[in-house]
């Protein structure tokens, strides 16, 4: 699909700040019974998207601290591409749409969909045991390949102890090569966070094993199962997996993370092997790439219909009735009644956003090049209000005041300390 071009733009002086991260209770996610799927939305009744609105947010998450952030919107009206600041501080090499970067925690809808298929082939069952598959891996039988897609499964994020001081933790594994059963060992040494099936409770470990259920149904690298089946498929020339290996191909950009300390320098955090996280956060991918994925997602290109009502029954992870999870995929409601479906992501030195609407027709991806930022990542997902319902009547509802998306802090893919 042709990228438009797209207008350098400076940040206003005027910007609103966006909110201070943070996470919202979880109480209700526990008790609440899964929803079906949406019906999918009348395009033609659809709102035109608000690129102004686009660039606000983008210039919000550069207010915040990001040197640079950009979006695609790909609709019935044609594809529409926005960037501001830079992909390079030290060249000062303005942002490009057409450039590639590490999208983190987006990796997983990737990684589902992969085991879904297999699923679709009779490999293995969402319902069963995951030991039944990879004996003796896990202490309780009870946990089914299902709880691993729901993050439901209660295995402890060992991500969160990795990265209690940022860049001393993301300093010790840069260059570092796990296994995938080490990363497994260091969630099975830390408490459970709920008994199987009970309560939400987002863990990198549950796509650690994901993982690893891949290549023993498959008996190849999980990066042979992405090729063949999504990359390939898809046309995806801008996406790859190319773990352990630290360098991002051709243009890209440079993603800088911010240390704990106020103050202390960006650090740039561009290479690094993501061993730390494998199929649970190591794709590089482009926005016009993330575009087509999730557009093919919800067509049905790659999965039967019966596998994708079960991935987008979804249950909520918070208690703002906004944002829920289904298998491997958020699911968010916005002020003006749009659902969208796709995936966050955060990796060091990057925050992604990557959805579009259950018919497929419309699609958003963006990206901000920092982490560690909560108020980058808060202001990052306004572009999914502007671009999906459009511009707000000069005198908003209270109501669609109330229930603005862009209102609530991100959710939280890595741990964060601003």
């Amino acid at each position: 699909m042709p990228l438009t071009s797209h207008r350098r733009l400076v940040v206003s002086a005027t910007l609103i700040a966006a909110l201070a991260a943070g996470v919202a209770p979880a109480t209700s996610a526990s008790a609440a019974a899964p929803q079906a799927p949406a019906a999918p939305q009348t395009a033609d009744t659809a709102p035109a998207p608000d690129m102004e609105g686009v660039v606000a947010a983008l210039n919000a998450a550069m207010a915040n601290g990001a040197p640079g952030a950009m979006a695609r919107f790909s609709g019935p009206g044609g594809v529409q591409s926005r960037a501001v600041g830079v992909r390079d501080r030290v060249n000062g090499t303005p942002m490009d749409v057409r450039s590639r970067f590490r999208i983190g925690s987006v990796s997983k809808t990737f990684s589902t969909v992969v085991l879904l298929q297999l699923v679709q082939e009779g490999r293995l069952t969402l319902d069963s045991p995951v030991d039944t598959y990879l004996p003796g891996l896990l202490p309780d039988d009870r946990i089914t390949v299902r709880h691993l897609l729901t993050h439901r499964s209660g295995l402890a994020d060992y991500t969160d102890p990795m990265f209690a001081n940022t860049v001393p933790g993301f300093e010790s594994v840069r260059n570092r090569v796990f296994g995938y059963r080490e990363l497994v060992d260091l969630s099975l040494a830390l408490p459970r966070t709920t008994e199987p099936g009970v309560s939400y409770k987002y863990s990198n470990a549950n796509f650690v094993v994901v993982g690893m259920l891949i290549e023993k149904l498959t008996g190849r690298p999980v990066a042979d199962a992405y090729q063949r089946r999504i990359f390939k498929p898809l046309k995806l020339r801008d996406t790859s997996y190319v773990h352990p290996e630290t360098r991002i191909a051709g243009r890209h950009v440079r993603g800088y993370l911010y240390p704990d300390a106020a103050g202390d320098p960006l650090v740039d955090s561009t290479e690094q092997t993501v061993s730390w996280a494998q199929s649970a956060g190591a794709v590089i991918s482009s926005p016009a790439d993330l575009n087509t994925f999730t557009k093919a997602l919800m067509r049905g290109r790659l999965l039967s219909p019966a596998m994708m009502d079960a991935m987008t029954t979804v249950t909520p992870t918070d208690a703002t009735n906004t944002r829920f999870y289904g298998l491997g995929l958020r699911r968010y409601d916005l002020s003006c009644g749009a659902q969208v479906y796709g995936h966050t992501g955060t990796v060091q030195g990057f925050y992604t956003y990557a959805f579009s609407t259950r018919d497929g027709r419309r699609s958003l991806s963006a990206m901000a090049n920092s982490s560690n930022r909560g108020a980058v990542n808060t202001a990052l997902g306004g572009t999914l209000e502007a671009a999906f319902c459009g511009k707000k009547p000069a005198a908003a509802t209270a109501s669609r005041a109330d229930r603005d998306f862009s209102s609530l802090p991100a959710e939280r893919d890595l741990p964060e300390r601003h």
